[in-house]
């Protein structure tokens, strides 16, 4: 007899050993770095997948509250750095890794998470060229996000001072790379987007370096505050071989804080120089037109018009004259024409004249009332003609007559003609018909003829 006692249940085992690792504290905090395997990405859901390296493969499990945060898209294959801790799941008495953090590794994870953030963005239109807000002409303030500290404050200063003096040039200092540069970036454009009727452009940049250096303006806080500005925003970030997605998603981008400085303001020299141009063309046109009038007006004095006034109504009362020729000539081609539509009128209606008319008719009358007897006699005489036909050939078919030659008319009492002695019985009252009356008679003896035999 086994001893149950002696045996643990499944679930005890898993519970001892689940304790096991909860109580192991090396496998509280866990850091592991290998490729990602299995997985398939669940929206809306925990994350399921497997990290492996070239020996070997564990089952890992990322919450939702945690996966949420990640900065990037993980993706088959990808090789990255995690954090967590080592439990086990009882149901299934199997051991994964429950991961809390998770970054891409290496220099590549970084160009990585910069192309999946430039594609997201580029989805939703935020680098559209029909977004782009124009520069201004003549800017009166210029806000500059950049380190104060920095030699692009000083490059684009003295370039705008240089170019275009009239221009005050307002620094909003942020913090231009490390962790929190981002913040400090998106801090400083909202604060000028509360001034946004203050400002006419902004410029923000900071001086070149690698990719983790200029990272804070690849940071999609960062791109999409720049994209949210009211005034055009120009971005000059690095050199001119760096490209940020805060060049991209910029209204201008300058290679350089001086050409970002000289795309935000006017040359003074050349609008000056355009300007005196501009005014000597004016007046040279101005005196064009002088020489012109005076021409004109030289041209006038010696008009034969103002040497004799008189002569101005010459020529108008001579085309007074040919407008009355040709408004008489027309009264009388008008009242020419009324005419000929006057006796055209009067011929028809003399056509259809009612007394004429009324003659006519009476006429149509007669013919018709003469036509109507003479038909009608002919109707008549037609019709007596048939009558008498019919009448001679009834009383040619008529029974009376054949009656009246010695036959008898016989029916029953019905009225029903009788024609043969099958249709006769034995005490049947029958009806005679002569040609002078009717008598009633009652059959007492039926005879046939095929056979002789009689029958009572």
């Amino acid at each position: 007899m086994v001893d149950s006692s002696n045996y643990l249940k499944v679930s005890d085992l898993n519970y001892y050993i689940s304790q096991k690792f909860k109580n192991d504290p090396y496998l509280h905090k866990v850091f592991l770095q290998g490729e990602l395997s299995n997985f398939r990405f669940r929206m809306n859901s925990h994350q399921y997948f497997s990290l492996k390296d070239e020996k070997s493969k564990i089952n890992v499990v990322m919450f939702k509250s945690y996966f949420d945060k990640l900065k990037f898209k993980p993706e088959e294959g990808m090789k990255v750095y995690v954090s967590g801790y080592v439990g086990v799941y009882g149901p299934q008495g199997s051991y994964q890794f429950y991961a809390q953090t998770m970054e891409p590794a290496g220099l590549g994870a970084l160009y990585e998470q910069l192309r999946q953030l430039q594609e997201k963005l580029a989805k939703e239109g935020l680098f559209n060229q029909e977004h782009k807000k124009p520069l201004p002409a003549f800017p009166d303030r210029i806000a500059v996000v950049t380190s104060a500290s920095g030699a692009v404050i000083h490059d684009i200063m003295v370039t705008a001072n240089r170019r275009f003096p009239h221009a005050e040039i307002d620094l909003f200092p942020a913090k231009v790379q490390g962790d929190d540069a981002a913040d400090s970036i998106v801090r400083s454009l909202r604060q000028i987007a509360e001034n946004s009727d203050k400002y006419d452009a902004v410029i923000i940049g900071r001086g070149g370096g690698s990719l983790e250096d200029l990272w804070p303006f690849n940071e999609e806080e960062v791109v999409r505050k720049i994209y949210e500005m009211q005034m055009p925003v120009i971005s000059s970030v690095g050199h001119e071989t760096d490209t940020t997605l805060a060049d991209l998603v910029a209204d201008a981008r300058a290679a350089t804080p001086t050409a970002a400085a000289e795309y935000a303001t006017p040359n003074l020299v050349e609008v000056v120089m355009q300007i005196n141009q501009l005014r000597n063309r004016l007046f040279a046109s101005i005196q064009s037109i002088i020489r012109n009038k005076r021409e004109q007006v030289r041209n006038l004095e010696n008009s034969p018009v103002l040497r004799d006034p008189s002569r101005i109504y010459d020529e108008p009362l001579q085309k007074v004259d040919l407008l009355r020729q040709r408004l008489f000539q027309v009264e009388k081609n008008i009242l020419a024409q009324k005419k000929a539509n006057f006796k055209l009128v009067s011929q028809k209606l003399m056509g259809i004249n009612p007394q004429k008319q009324l003659v006519q008719l009476e006429q149509k009358q007669k013919y018709l009332t003469s036509n109507l007897n003479r038909v009608m006699l002919n109707y008549l005489k037609n019709e007596r003609n048939r009558f008498a036909g019919l009448e001679q050939k009834l009383d040619d078919n008529s029974p009376l007559k054949t009656i009246s030659r010695g036959f008898v008319y016989t029916a029953n009492e019905e009225g029903q003609t009788i024609t043969s002695v099958n249709e006769l019985k034995v005490d049947q009252a029958l009806q005679l018909q002569f040609k002078d009356g009717k008598a009633k008679a009652k059959v007492t003896e039926i005879r046939r003829n095929e056979n002789a035999r009689k029958e009572k």
